[in-house]
C-alpha cells in the first residue's frame, strides 16, 4: 500500500526507537529493541528534526536553512521520499 506524506503531518519515532550519534562509526544510528540501523547523513539529519511537534513543512524549512547549498526543491523531495520509506520500514509514525 502506498503512503503519502502530507506537509501538515507531525512525525515521531516509534515508541521504543531512539536516534543516537555513534562516535565509533561516525554516523547516526537508529536503535530499536531488536537491533540497530546505520543511517546515512541525510537520514540522520531528517530524523534529527522529528520531535513529534514539528510538521513536515517546518522540518523542510529547517533543513533548507541547515543546507542552503541544496538545489531548489531537492530537500523537500528528499524529505518526502525518506518519510515514505521510513513509514514503510516501520521506523516512524505520525499523528
Amino acid at each position: 500500500m502506498s503512503q503519502t506524506v502530507i506537509n501538515t503531518h507531525v512525525y515521531r519515532l516509534r515508541p521504543g526507537w531512539r536516534l543516537q550519534w555513534e562516535e565509533a562509526q561516525q554516523r547516526h544510528v537508529l536503535l530499536y529493541p531488536e537491533g540497530m540501523v546505520k543511517l546515512n547523513d541525510s537520514a540522520g539529519a531528517i530524523l534529527g528534526q522529528l520531535d513529534g511537534q514539528r510538521d513536515v513543512a517546518t522540518l523542510i524549512e529547517r533543513l533548507q536553512v541547515q543546507f542552503p547549498e541544496a538545489p531548489d526543491g531537492a530537500i523537500a523531495e528528499d524529505v518526502h521520499a525518506f518519510l515514505v520509506d521510513a513509514q514503510q520500514q516501520g521506523w516512524i509514525q505520525h499523528d
